[in-house]
């Protein structure tokens, strides 16, 4: 399947309702899993979300979890500490293809029983039955992930758990992220220096906690609002102070033309702004990889250069998304070069307008991809592969984008 996207009428101002945040959703899934007094409100219907909480409900003893990375490295960790059985954890050919060996490795320290039935340090993993230790190193920069699974057990453990990390940590917000969320359930922690320190909790008391909507799906209209002339976006289902690293928005798409305005504690507005841009935009996003993507083709539909750093997780995610976006960027004229770490997209004079070919993007079964190219469509007509992998994430950003006008028309 392929999707057409093009603009068919301006729409100078627009709402769109976000669902809850995928990231806070799954780490609220473990936490309700370990304890059931958790109530959660607004929680994401994204694929990766659903499938966890498939898993989670399930008795049988393989569990598939397709393409979904969160819910194998939070499962690896949940399982390795609660399973009264042995269980096959998998997933898809692409998820089989992603590394997990540093969480394994950190697990078995802890007396985990798990063993590959593949690959050596990549799913499927075979977890048995066993009594983990409370205390555990790990190395911080390879995915904040991996802390966040352990971080997530800590509290059901009978000693609680110490976790030393090694090195700098990288998206040490979605690490403060689950921190947070532990203490809103009641869970006590110190994190002081390289020692995240979490003591155990025998019962949580009844707590609603409403999750907030997905920064990382805001991130498509701050690049639409950019990208257009005198665009207004309102967007509901917001927290004045989020939990989620993604947030940076704000200030990253300021100097980018948005301006946020929020209108209460729930909502803000992103209107188009005078701001002059810089010739090169230059960002450190080791705290917020995810937005690398949207930030690169931002920068491209404006024509302006970009040095992007801290890039260095994006070679493990859904595809290698800095291979991903050199190539797909160079199918629209762009020059580009990218290292193991970091993006340099050169500034550019196309005439958007005067495109003779409708260019077709390849999504590697990457949902960002899909999403972050997609809204290009704000300056010429252009056709994505495989669109519903969007699903992933934010299964409604078709139905979101028409609501600004632009249509998709899938073949």
């Amino acid at each position: 399947m392929i999707a057409k996207l093009s603009k068919y009428k301006d729409v100078s101002r627009a709402s769109v309702f976000l669902s809850g945040s995928k990231s806070e959703s799954n780490r609220l899934l473990i936490l309700q899993a370990l304890y059931p007094g958790i109530e959660i409100e607004n929680i994401a219907c994204c694929d990766d979300t659903l499938v966890l909480q498939k898993a989670l409900a399930s008795q049988e003893d393989t569990l598939d979890v397709h393409h979904a990375g969160t819910a194998m490295r939070f499962l690896t960790a949940y399982l390795a500490a609660t399973t009264q059985r042995d269980i096959t954890l998998t997933g898809s050919l692409a998820l089989q293809r992603r590394p997990i060996g540093p969480l394994v490795a950190a697990l078995r320290d802890m007396g985990a029983s798990i063993t590959y039935t593949g690959k050596q340090g990549y799913p499927p993993l075979k977890i048995k039955p066993a009594t983990l230790k409370s205390r555990v190193c790990i190395h911080a920069s390879e995915s904040s992930q991996y802390i966040s699974a352990l971080a997530l057990i800590g509290p059901y453990l009978k000693k609680g758990l110490t976790i030393t990390l090694e090195g700098n940590i990288t998206s040490k917000p979605y690490v403060d992220m689950t921190l947070s969320l532990l203490s809103q359930i009641g869970v006590a922690y110190t994190f002081k220096g390289q020692d995240i320190r979490i003591l155990p909790l025998k019962q949580c008391k009844k707590v609603k906690i409403v999750v907030e909507g997905d920064w990382s799906s805001a991130s498509y209209f701050y690049s639409l609002v950019s990208l257009s002339k005198d665009r207004s976006v309102q967007l509901s289902s917001f927290k004045t102070n989020s939990l989620q690293g993604d947030a940076a928005l704000v200030s990253i798409y300021e100097s980018l033309g948005v301006t946020t305005t929020p209108l209460d504690n729930q909502t803000m507005v992103l209107t188009k702004n005078n701001t002059l841009l810089p010739s090169i935009f230059r960002a450190d996003l080791t705290a917020t990889p995810d937005l690398a993507q949207t930030i690169a083709t931002t920068c491209f539909g404006l024509a302006i250069a970009c040095h992007l750093t801290g890039l260095h997780t994006l070679k493990i995610k859904e595809t290698d998304r800095l291979v991903a976006l050199c190539s797909e960027l160079t199918k629209l004229g762009a020059q580009i070069k990218v290292t193991q770490d970091s993006l340099l997209l050169e500034s550019h004079k196309l005439a958007f307008d005067k495109m003779t070919q409708e260019p077709e993007i390849a999504t590697y079964k990457d949902h960002r991809m899909a999403m972050s190219f997609g809204v290009l469509s704000e300056l010429f007509c252009i056709t994505i592969q495989d669109p519903m992998v969007v699903t992933k994430s934010y299964p409604n950003f078709y139905t979101d984008l028409k609501k600004l006008g632009i249509d998709t028309a899938f073949f």
